[in-house]
């Protein structure tokens, strides 16, 4: 897999920081296929075997190509009932990623929403590179997936990308209690210097063929660059703070 799959460019999260949106809008319920019939149930079922049999796939093999068409057969259907409710490719990942985000806040994005006190700064850090890194591991095949049709200019797919980081780059400056209207200040620097770190943290320890290059030079453990991480995390929090204190 591409190395560049799981990393965070510097334009990509700073374009999370000029949106003022917490999060991502909500999809709106399906009510109609791409024939513009209502989905009764059957239609849903349909809809949903498809989905699963994407995720089946998906958890395969942490590299074998993904297709329409191999959906097509793992779900037992013909090309034609599969076009009936996706376009493309992009599409049908975006619908597998949709109930995946959706556990994003229970599993690290509310750990970041609650301001951490300067002395438990360091273990607060820890336990969200921890949790973000634990989700990148539970879901790794379909995020490394998106980064990389992201690379490779899919509009779609880096747009899914700069929403998900939205949230946490406006909570770090938060936590760094930065102006939130302030976007392109040094505080967002900040946020986007550590945001870039975190995912290239987690591209590195969750890509297999990127491990065993890495781990033929390096003998850092994954244990050993989340606690890196967390503690980039921890300074650049206590720091701006600090400047930013003085500012007032």
């Amino acid at each position: 897999m591409d190395a560049k799959a799981g990393v965070a460019t510097t334009d990509v999260i700073e374009m999370a920081g000029r949106s003022r949106a917490r999060t991502a809008a909500p999809a709106k319920a399906l009510s109609h296929n791409l024939n513009g019939q209502r989905l009764g149930r059957k239609g849903r079922d349909t809809r949903d075997r498809i989905i699963a049999a994407t995720s089946e796939l998906l958890a395969e093999s942490p590299v074998a190509p993904i297709s329409l068409s191999s959906v097509a057969r793992q779900a037992s259907l013909g090309m034609t009932s599969l076009y009936l409710y996706f376009n493309d490719l992009t599409e049908l990942l975006l619908a597998v990623l949709e109930p995946i985000m959706a556990t994003a806040e229970e599993s690290y994005v509310s750990m970041l929403r609650a301001h951490w006190e300067e002395a438990e700064l360091g273990q607060r850090a820890l336990e969200f590179v921890t949790a973000y890194h634990g989700f990148w591991v539970k879901h790794s095949r379909i995020l490394h997936l998106r980064n990389s049709m992201a690379d490779q200019q899919d509009e779609r797919m880096l747009l899914h990308r700069v929403r998900s980081a939205q949230p946490l780059m406006r909570m770090m400056v938060e936590q760094m209690d930065g102006d939130l209207e302030a976007v392109g200040s040094p505080v967002f620097s900040m946020a986007t210097a550590l945001m870039t770190g975190l995912e290239r943290v987690v591209t590195v320890t969750t890509d297999t063929a990127l491990q065993d290059i890495l781990h033929a030079r390096f003998s850092s453990s994954h244990a050993h660059l989340l606690v890196a991480e967390a503690r980039l995390l921890e300074l650049g929090i206590r720091d701006y703070r600090t400047l930013c204190d003085r500012a007032r």
